[in-house]
């Protein structure tokens, strides 16, 4: 795999639950070294439409041709607002996959759907979508869910666009910006 590959990187704005939006960033990076472009759309908090969202920011990006790959901070946008990767990575054509720092707990998930939502079955069935991986790095393992690309071809570009830490520079960098666009000054860990 070539070292300049374009991939997008997405994250959600931090928000509070009780605003009805929030911001979602795109970064198109050249690997994990060069930024390209960054991308903007909303999302409704504990919404339903991340997965149209994030296909409309790839869609219309003038990026769209040399896109390889779209890599998202978890499956959920705005709270709740589950993204359906094997749905991404087919209306777009694109490899998806989710990266996290922790395992989730999907105990606690559950309970949290069962509490909030009238469609938590929906949301739970979308969650469970795909196999979690452990993925070793330099540091401490993530966690991915891959669609459209093998685990191997997942690894290999988290090795490729991962720069320090264990987050790949472009949901690092989504990350940045979107706190930092909300809140003034960025913070925190994707």
């Amino acid at each position: 795999m070539k070292r300049q590959v374009r991939l997008l990187g997405i994250d959600d704005a931090p928000f509070r639950f009780c605003e009805q939006y929030t911001t979602i960033i795109g970064v198109v990076m050249r690997g994990g070294e060069y930024l390209e472009c960054v991308l903007r759309r909303q999302v409704t908090v504990d919404g339903t439409e991340a997965t149209q969202m994030c296909a409309e920011m790839i869609h219309t990006t003038r990026h769209r041709q040399q896109l390889k790959a779209v890599m998202l901070d978890g499956v959920c946008l705005g709270g709740f607002n589950v993204v359906d990767i094997d749905a991404l990575s087919t209306q777009t054509g694109l490899p998806v996959m989710t990266v996290t720092r922790d395992k989730p707990d999907f105990k606690k998930i559950k309970q949290a759907l069962q509490k909030n939502f009238k469609d938590w079955p929906e949301r739970w069935e979308l969650l469970q979508h795909g196999e979690l991986h452990t993925v070793q790095t330099a540091h401490n393992p993530i966690y991915i869910k891959c669609s459209g690309l093998s685990l191997q071809e997942a690894e290999d570009i988290i090795k490729l666009s991962t720069i320090r830490g264990v987050i790949p520079e472009p949901i690092r960098v989504a990350h940045l910006i979107a706190s930092g666009i909300t809140r003034g000054e960025s913070y925190g860990k994707a």
